[in-house]
């Protein structure tokens, strides 16, 4: 596999050409997709705080028997 090179002049032409064809999300989407992250963070945050105070409930009753 050859590698061709190039100036970087154009290797950055390239990229601003690149960049323009990029669609761009507007700033509701952005927001909205910010809050919708933030959102499901916190309830994987509750589920996984939930499901660690059940599991260490459980261990804390399993080594409680043999005592």
């Amino acid at each position: 596999m050859a590698t061709k090179t190039t100036n970087p002049f154009v290797f950055l032409q390239q990229v601003r050409a690149e960049t323009a064809k990029v669609t761009w999300p507007t700033r509701r989407e952005t927001l909205i997709s910010t809050v919708m992250v933030l959102v499901f963070a916190f309830i994987a945050a509750i589920f996984f705080f939930a499901a660690d105070q059940i599991m260490a409930f459980a261990i804390e009753l399993i080594f409680s028997i043999g005592r």
